[in-house]
């Protein structure tokens, strides 16, 4: 093997979404696209792993930005909550919204801080919480997938997710505000029993 071919990180698996596999002139089964979608974050989580590459981790982290949040949606949005791709699409929405929104994402973190402060410990967050210190254990999180133990990884993004529940529920106002905040408990409880089903080996 050559020296070039060693230095040759891995290919990222490739994403075909219903509406591009219709432009190729490709039929859109949807059995097809469920074990698709199982397929695709198997593969993506593995290779991850398995590589020890930190260039191709970040380039894992920042899929969506390579990809589009609307083709990572297609793959796993419809996935339950409690399933190996299920627990990806929720990783990466939340990642999306502190990269799009640090500033209303840390200042939701420091509300909830003085609610739930086991879990600022458990998010890993430093002090004070602020955009970029958000924005970077949101990084740390979606990085630790990929190199790291990824039910740590799962719990600390529950961790965070109750954080800034309990902060929107807090400064938020409104019935938009309160939906927010139970959605975010929600998601922290499908991602902590995500995290049991990986140590347990049936998460898929």
């Amino acid at each position: 093997m050559s020296n070039e071919e060693r230095r040759t990180p891995p290919r990222r698996p490739a994403f075909f979404s219903p509406s591009a596999l219709e432009a190729h002139g490709g039929s859109y089964d949807p059995t097809e696209a469920l074990h698709a979608a199982h397929a695709t974050a198997a593969v993506l989580v593995h290779t991850g792993r398995a590589a020890a590459d930190p260039e191709l981790t970040e380039r894992l982290v920042e899929l969506v930005a390579e990809i589009g949040l609307s083709t990572v949606a297609e793959l796993w949005s419809e996935r339950p909550a409690r399933t190996l791709p299920g627990a990806l699409w929720r990783l990466y929405v939340l990642h999306e919204w502190v990269r799009r929104a640090p500033e209303q994402a840390s200042r939701e973190y420091a509300a909830g801080v003085w609610f739930t402060g086991p879990n600022h410990v458990v998010a890993g967050a430093a002090e004070p919480p602020g955009p970029e210190e958000v924005r970077r254990v949101s990084d740390e999180i979606l990085r630790g997938v990929f190199a790291g133990d990824l039910a740590v990884a799962l719990e600390r993004a529950a961790a965070f997710c109750r954080v800034v529940s309990a902060g929107r529920a807090d400064i938020g106002e409104g019935e938009q505000a309160a939906a927010g905040a139970a959605n975010l408990l929600a998601m922290a409880g499908d991602l902590t029993a995500c995290a049991h089903l990986w140590r347990a080996g049936t998460l898929a």
